[in-house]
């Protein structure tokens, strides 16, 4: 069946995307363990929606106006890593360990809308995002695939980083991960913020073609 065929080819190919490290990855970890399990899944849940935007506007065409347009890619590039860049110097500019920090549980408060925040436009203010999405439709959808059909694929593609990120946030707050984290919580945020300001870099210097 053409239609499994398809989904099969958006899952697997979606999955790898997923799971591969990334802006996405790199955030959700710093707020799993910086913050809580809690933040960790909203800004999976961030990650998510943002997702769904770039799945939207890939299918109605606006993605291959961005990918053709240099001034608008650069602005999208440039506005990603500055987000990136801003929240890596925030982890490197950490003064205090999580064993410090207020909180019965030891750990700062980051509230669920924040956490969802950060997620969201992590993912939504990268253009490879939207380049990804834009080549793996073009590949799959055609003028006769039904509006149906369409949106069934880019939901695959949001709910596969939601599990998934949810999943990393579960796993990296799990007590004995997380207390080995705790130990060495101000040089692990540094790291983070050490990466996530080289993906901030990377972007930058990213082409658009």
């Amino acid at each position: 069946m053409p239609f499994l065929t398809n989904w099969l080819t958006v899952f697997f190919v979606g999955l790898v995307a997923v799971i591969s490290p990334g802006p996405d990855f790199a955030l959700t970890l710093r707020n799993s363990l910086t913050y809580s399990r809690r933040a960790g899944i909203y800004t999976a849940i961030g990650v998510a929606a943002g997702n769904l935007v770039h799945v939207t506007y890939s299918l109605i065409g606006i993605g291959a106006v961005i990918s053709r347009s240099v001034l608008l890619f650069n602005a999208l590039k440039w506005l990603g890593a500055a987000y990136l860049i801003y929240i890596g110097l925030k982890s490197l500019g950490t003064n205090r360990s999580l064993d410090n920090a207020p909180g019965p549980t030891g750990t700062k408060n980051l509230s669920p809308w924040a956490a969802l925040q950060i997620g969201f436009w992590g993912n939504l203010l990268n253009p490879k995002a939207s380049l990804f999405f834009l080549a793996l439709f073009t590949q799959i959808i055609h003028p006769r695939t039904p509006v149906f059909l369409q949106a069934l694929y880019g939901i695959t593609i949001a709910v596969l980083a939601l599990v998934w990120f949810a999943l990393v946030a579960v796993v990296i707050s799990q007590p004995a991960v997380k207390n080995l984290f705790l130990s060495i919580s101000g040089w692990a945020e540094r790291v983070m913020g050490a990466v996530l300001i080289g993906l901030g870099l990377r972007l930058v210097f990213a082409k658009g073609n």
